[in-house]
């Protein structure tokens, strides 16, 4: 039986582009700033953190995180979203995706605001407290992928069902900016106010007492834009999807709809009943396996790929700015100037090379489609990545450090015009209805187990400044997305499709896959995909 039967997703897939669609995608947006904030601030604070609670006199050298705490405190976020992606993404098959929406945002705000405490003055008790909440902050992001990607796939019609998702995803970037600006502006302010002279001038000094609270502020201000957005993400209804396919109440969906979107909706409960009885199998069974297996291996595999490289690039940075020359060497400047002049290189980083690339996807993913722009993007990542680890002695002489920053701009750029954000796209339009945030919180998870070898593997190449180890991990970072370049053809392109003809809950277009017979209800290019993509 075609979806199209079915009035509330037949008038969900043909509602034209609305208001309400605009405020989905600021109100989940939202949550996804947040993230973004609240996972990335850390590489601005974490140097500060070392020189003020780490200073050893006999080293010679300011304070400095030693290795297992700096990749803990970086990383153990990471933990946290990885485990809740798998929680809130189980739970909002199992409950609906309303449920547990706004959980994911206080447990952001609550834990931000803790992060910038500490119970205690040592080094451990401080660091203790920051890793034990942040890693609950990461609990909540985590909560935000899967429910975010489903919610705005089920609002969203076919045409720009993509475009939507992304742009989603886009306010990622909005939050990193934000993230290197407000850290920027944080330490400007208290080191007009309380700049001290550089640490081969003044060794105790020159880790202002002040810093302490400049570091607490920038994490404490990522509460904010949950807080703000709370109300509206509690005011959203249940999606027509989940409430018709999975609770069963036609007549509830096509009320919910009726009430937000401008359309007019026919409960078709027969229908919606039959359509159920369908397609009830369940994520670990064989018919599962059979019908969407394949996409499930290419958007975890794809996602651990590309997290991998994405993530050793973000958290890294810090360590090879001044390697660069594209900030002040630590000795040479105080620790309020240190972290300014790297929030105020990852804020131009990613203002020139990662933001863009976020919106070049929402511009054009309806109409160069997914599939090559992930091929595209992992491709162009692994040359740039490649050159700066082949020509890293070249690149790093004064003369040539715009060349290397253009270098790594670019594949931010593409990271983000390219596997970043189609990676998130593809899993919340794959798999059916009853599994869809469960099998976009596994794809996540994978992706978040990529970042944490980022954070507790590649950040051992790059943290003392090592010219040798830093080329060997571009090398490795570019071999890495040469393979998630081949891992993408196990997914398929989804563009102008509705999600039940793509999951094959319509009864078509997944058995013809299967099969290789034409669907009854096919879309316009099914012999084009079945060609190129089996």
């Amino acid at each position: 039986m075609a979806s199209n039967s079915i009035s509330v997703l037949n008038a969900l897939d043909n509602a034209k582009t609305q208001m309400y669609h605009v405020t989905a995608i600021v109100i989940a947006g939202m949550g996804f700033f947040t993230d973004a904030y609240d996972l990335f601030c850390i590489s601005t604070v974490s140097k500060l953190l070392g020189r003020l609670y780490y200073y050893k006199p006999w080293t010679g050298g300011p304070g400095k995180l030693p290795h297992n705490i700096n990749n803990l405190v970086i990383g153990v976020a990471l933990v946290g979203t990885l485990t809740g992606q798998l929680v809130f993404g189980y739970l909002g098959d199992k409950l609906g995706r309303k449920k547990v929406y706004g959980l994911t945002l206080i447990l952001m705000a609550f834990c931000a605001i803790c992060s910038g405490l500490s119970f205690g003055y040592s080094p451990k008790a401080v660091m203790g407290t920051l890793c034990f909440f942040r890693f609950w902050l990461g609990f909540g992001i985590g909560g935000d992928y899967p429910l975010s990607a489903t919610i705005m796939s089920e609002y969203a019609n076919k045409k720009t069902r993509g475009a939507f998702i992304a742009a989603v995803f886009a306010m990622q970037g909005v939050g990193i900016i934000f993230a290197g600006l407000v850290s920027m502006i944080v330490s400007k302010i208290f080191l007009d106010n309380y700049g001290a002279q550089p640490f081969k001038e003044e060794h105790v000094l020159s880790s202002e007492p002040a810093a302490d609270y400049a570091w607490r502020i920038v994490l404490m201000l990522g509460a904010l834009p949950a807080l703000l957005t709370y109300y509206w993400r509690m005011k959203m209804p249940e999606t027509g999807r989940y409430t018709a396919l999975i609770e069963g109440n036609a007549k509830q969906a096509a009320a919910d709809m009726g009430r937000v979107l401008d359309i007019e909706i026919h409960a078709d409960q027969e229908k919606v009943t039959q359509f159920n009885s369908s397609n009830e199998y369940k994520l670990l069974s064989h018919e599962f396996v059979v019908r969407h297996g394949r996409h499930l291996i290419g958007t975890t595999t794809t996602w651990f790929l590309l997290d991998i490289a994405f993530y050793s690039q973000n958290l890294t940075q810090k360590d090879i700015f001044p390697t660069m020359g594209l900030t002040n060497k630590a000795e040479n400047v105080s620790a309020l100037r240190e972290m300014f002049e790297t929030s105020r290189a990852m804020f131009v980083i990613a203002l020139l090379g990662t933001f863009p690339g976020y919106w070049f996807t929402v511009a054009f993913i309806e109409k160069i489609g997914r599939f090559y722009i992930q091929l595209v993007g992992f491709f162009m990542m692994s040359v740039f990545m490649l050159i700066m680890g082949v020509q890293y002695d070249y690149l790093k002489n004064e003369n040539h450090k715009w060349t290397f920053a253009a270098l790594y701009g670019l594949t931010f750029f593409f990271a983000n015009f390219g596997p970043n954000s189609t990676t998130f796209v593809l899993p919340a339009e794959l798999f059916p209805t009853r599994v869809r945030s469960t099998c976009h919180a596994i794809s996540a998870a994978s992706g978040k187990a990529g970042a944490m070898i980022g954070a507790f593997g590649i950040q051992n190449y790059t943290q003392d400044g090592d010219v040798k180890k830093i080329k060997k991990a571009m090398i490795m970072l570019a071999v890495t997305n040469l393979i998630g370049f081949f891992c993408t053809f196990l997914v398929t392109e989804t563009k102008g499709r509705s999600l039940e003809e793509i999951s094959g809950e319509d009864g078509g277009y997944a058995e013809a896959q299967m099969t290789g017979k034409r669907p009854e209800s096919r879309p316009d290019n099914w012999e084009e995909d079945s060609r190129k993509y089996g």
